[in-house]
């Protein structure tokens, strides 16, 4: 039900799909639907769920890695877009609410404590000497998650595919980024 309702929201937005569509993609009554949830909104909280779990157990990885803040910054973009690539429908959904309801103003409360985790990353890597002393960390982090995130505009999962895609991003980045 919230793979048929995640796809539904990609193609159509979120407020434009109702239980009544959810319901017949999957070949099931509405009332059917509402037996399993309470509504849309518990879908959209799920879906923004899993791609911000996705990313908080990136970071969770990364926070425990016993490296250098640099080497620790490029991991967690690489694993980044490996969530992406992973879950790439629930991701796209998350990319797109502006917070307009409850739930996606907590998507997007969430979203910035990830970008701060990022931001932190970067001006670590600076006191080390790592990276740039000219680059503002928090628009590195945004040009950073900014890069990774085009790519729902874009790719196209396949298997094998995001390793390569993780791999160009992290040295398109961070060429630029590095001392």
């Amino acid at each position: 039900m919230l793979n048929a309702a995640v796809r539904l929201f990609n193609e159509q937005g979120y407020d434009a799909t109702s239980m009544f569509d959810i319901a017949e993609s999957l070949g099931i009554t509405k009332s059917s639907v509402y037996h399993h949830i309470s509504g849309k909104e518990q879908l959209l909280q799920m879906a923004m769920d899993r791609a911000l779990d996705g990313l908080f157990e990136a970071a969770e990885d990364v926070r425990e890695a016993d490296l250098p803040a640099i080497e620790r910054l490029e991991r967690l973009i690489r694993l980044s877009v490996l969530v992406l690539a992973e879950r790439f429908e629930f991701v796209t959904v998350l990319l797109r609410v502006r917070g307009n309801t409850e739930v996606e103003q907590h998507a997007l409360t969430r979203r910035r404590e990830f970008d701060a985790v990022v931001t932190e990353l970067v001006k670590q890597a600076q006191a080390e000497g790592d990276v740039r002393p000219d680059v503002d960390p928090a628009t590195a982090a945004r040009l950073l998650l900014g890069m990774v995130n085009s790519l729902t505009e874009w790719y196209k999962p396949r298997p094998g595919g995001a390793e390569a895609i993780a791999d160009a991003v992290s040295n398109v980045a961070f060429e630029g980024l590095r001392m």
